[in-house]
C-alpha cells in the first residue's frame, strides 16, 4: 500500500476555504458544549451542518466517536 501524502491531502481537500470554514464551525460546537481538548467525545449535530443545521445548544449533543461516525450526515 502506498504511503499517504498528507500535504497533498491537505492542499487538495482540508485546506480549501469551505473545509476551513466547516472546521471552524465544528470547533465552535465543541466550545458550546464545553468539550475540552483531549475529551474523547465528539459533537453530534442532530440536524447536520451540511443539511442546514446550526451550532445552537439544542441541536448539539456529546457522543462517543463510534456513535458519531456511524451516523454520518443522514438526518
Amino acid at each position: 500500500m502506498p504511503e499517504r501524502n498528507y500535504k497533498k491531502e491537505y492542499r487538495d481537500f482540508h485546506g480549501k476555504p469551505k473545509q476551513i470554514k466547516l472546521r471552524g464551525k465544528r470547533n465552535q460546537a465543541r466550545a458550546v458544549l464545553g468539550l475540552l481538548a483531549g475529551d474523547p467525545r465528539e459533537v453530534d449535530h442532530k440536524n447536520p451542518l451540511s443539511k442546514g443545521g446550526s451550532n445552537k445548544r439544542n441541536n448539539l449533543r456529546a457522543v462517543s466517536r463510534s456513535t458519531n461516525r456511524k451516523k454520518a450526515a443522514r438526518a
